[in-house]
């Protein structure tokens, strides 16, 4: 019999940080943690196929239910096994609710305790998104982790507003937990704005319903960076040290170093792929515009101590000429550049932890990465 709960366990903590290293066992494999999830919003990660994603090092992808539901429609895909049968994707996967939606079209939706309802971004049709209505789309999708359905509030809102949201997102999670019926394992979401006190009170009152994991949701969404991380320690310090944490759509690598260091184990965005598509690539030194002038004929790989197929066969000459010649190729291989770039900070990042050097790591990573940010010579 499958095991369909996922089980986390600590293997390494920092002596002097609150980083540490640990292992997720899902249905569809074992996760070593910290981890970078590319976003598969569709069901595909954009310019990649799934034994690139493998190549890339990439261990657990996130879907999107808003976007699955409205197309090809989560009956369909469950009739075909699940989310991944449906992509050919053996690895696992965790499914965002639509949560993020509820943010990002908000010209486009109404709120109310019930639910969410949605005017699709592609019809105009509108769609009722309710608690239970989230854990029957995810049932169908059959992910290894699905998330709750909540409200994160813009930056900046009034206490007032960040309390109602919260309160109504504690709700919808309580909503969620007795009406799921399918095998997978439920991560709630702590909000709360940017008001400490309140994320305190979402998380304590999450960690009463004894749920597999937790994230820390609402944050990146236009706050100053030391604002979001007072808001991911202030949580953190309330979550359970044998639960996984889930930091939602912050991956800038300098953000993924610094809250690792707070103790983050799970981290998603879309800047590797969406940059990607338009030409900016990260390096181990910084930012650079591959597509710019200053690389028409620079021989050199987009960063020389890179192991990735588009490093390891191609220059910064030829992906700016294909991107300039608006060549396929181009946003693919600077999408597999990216991504790779990004599996590669978290596991060094675990490698540096397992070693009791993290903090060394840590200084001479940021270091070196933020010295040339922009243009690399």
């Amino acid at each position: 019999m499958v095991e369909r709960e996922i089980k986390f366990e600590v293997v390494k903590e920092d002596g002097r940080a609150r980083a540490r290293a640990g292992l997720l066992h899902t249905p569809h494999g074992t996760v070593k943690t910290p981890v970078f999830m590319p976003v598969g919003t569709q069901g595909t990660v954009k310019t990649m196929s799934p034994r690139e994603l493998e190549e890339a090092g990439v261990e657990i992808i996130v879907c999107n239910v808003y976007h699955l539901y409205l197309r090809p429609g989560h009956g369909l895909i469950g009739e075909a096994g699940g989310i991944h049968k449906f992509m050919g994707w053996g690895r696992p996967v965790l499914t965002d609710s639509g949560g993020f939606q509820v943010f990002s079209l908000a010209d486009l939706r109404k709120i109310d305790r019930e639910g969410v309802e949605f005017q699709s971004h592609l019809d105009g049709s509108t769609h009722l998104f309710t608690p239970e209505k989230v854990m029957e789309i995810e049932a169908s999708l059959a992910p290894d982790i699905g998330m709750v359905l909540d409200e994160p509030v813009p930056y900046p809102s009034t206490r007032n507003y960040a309390a109602a949201s919260m309160e109504l997102t504690l709700e919808w999670a309580r909503r969620a937990m007795e009406s799921k019926n399918g095998a997978f394992s439920l991560f709630g979401i702590v909000q709360g704005g940017t008001y400490g006190d309140l994320r305190v009170l979402c998380a304590e009152r999450l960690v009463e319903m004894d749920l597999p994991g937790y994230a820390v949701g609402g944050l990146a969404v236009g706050e100053p960076k030391s604002l979001t991380m007072e808001m991911v320690e202030t949580t953190l310090e309330v979550l359970p040290r044998e639960k996984p944490r889930y930091l939602m759509g912050v991956g800038l690598p300098e953000d993924m170093v610094d809250s690792f260091a707070r103790g983050v184990d799970m981290f998603d965005c879309v800047i590797p792929t969406r940059n990607g598509r338009t030409g900016t690539v990260f390096t181990s030194r910084g930012k650079l515009v591959v597509k710019n002038a200053e690389y028409k004929a620079d021989q050199r790989p987009i960063d020389e101590g890179c192991s990735c197929y588009a490093c390891r066969n191609f220059s910064r000459a030829y992906i700016r000429h294909l991107f300039n010649a608006g060549e396929i190729l181009a946003p693919r291989l600077a999408t597999m550049h990216n991504i790779h770039f990004f599996t590669g900070v978290v596991s060094r990042m675990r490698e540096a932890l397992m070693e009791d050097r993290f903090s060394e790591w840590r200084d001479d990573f940021l270091e070196h990465y933020q010295v040339r940010e922009g243009v690399l010579e």
